[in-house]
């Protein structure tokens, strides 16, 4: 929501005989209100526009929900889409939303916004979760059970890992999230495992 720094700099480092890049970026930005008068002020737009939400690194995690119900409530109706991304090895702490408990009391909350936003606004905004590709098997079905239970419309597989195994280079003891080429196998195997799981109820 609120404009911040991110991590220090240097924060990206690219490798290039793998064909990846790992990010520590940690949501830099100008901050919610900025976007929202860039986006306004695109008068015509011939392109479907998504906006990603995510925490601020200062708000503690228990707080988190204020956070993401602030921003549903500025970007509902102005995005084609909004993505509520709990999956950025970046921010601490963040990936613990993706636990069932933690992810049942989030998403309740949003999609109690949500509504109250669709009847205002007269438009639905269509909500995605991106997860991460680091979920085992069994996290991964307890989330999918969780998001299809509260009427969440899709998934965003995968964000970034922070898996070294697929990588040989300098930067394997590098922290933050690798992304690119080593990945694609892991995603696409999600992707399978998603689709088949919900039976294809989740785009």
């Amino acid at each position: 929501p609120k404009p911040q720094s991110g991590n220090p700099r240097p924060r990206m480092f690219r490798l290039i005989d793998e064909e990846a890049l790992i990010n520590q970026l940690g949501f830099p930005g100008r901050g919610s209100r900025y976007v929202e008068k860039k986006i306004s002020s695109s008068h015509s737009r011939e392109i479907i526009l998504g906006v990603n939400l995510g925490k601020n690194a200062a708000t503690p995690l228990n707080l988190a929900t204020q956070d993401y119900q602030f921003l549903i409530q500025r970007f509902y109706g102005l995005a084609d889409y909004l993505v509520i991304n709990i999956s950025s090895p970046n921010t601490e702490g963040l990936r613990r939303l993706q636990v069932r408990q933690e992810l049942a009391g989030l998403l309740e909350s949003l999609v109690n916004i949500c509504q109250k936003q669709e009847k205002e606004k007269k438009k639905k905004t269509p909500i995605l979760i991106k997860i991460s590709p680091d979920l085992s098997q069994n996290e991964m079905r307890d989330g999918l059970d969780i998001i299809i239970e509260h009427g969440i419309e899709g998934i965003i597989a995968a964000n970034t890992t922070i898996s070294r195994e697929v990588i040989s280079s300098e930067y394997s003891n590098c922290s933050g999230g690798l992304s690119g080429k080593p990945l694609a196998y892991r995603n696409t195997e999600m992707i399978r495992e998603i689709a088949n799981y919900t039976k294809g109820k989740l785009p």
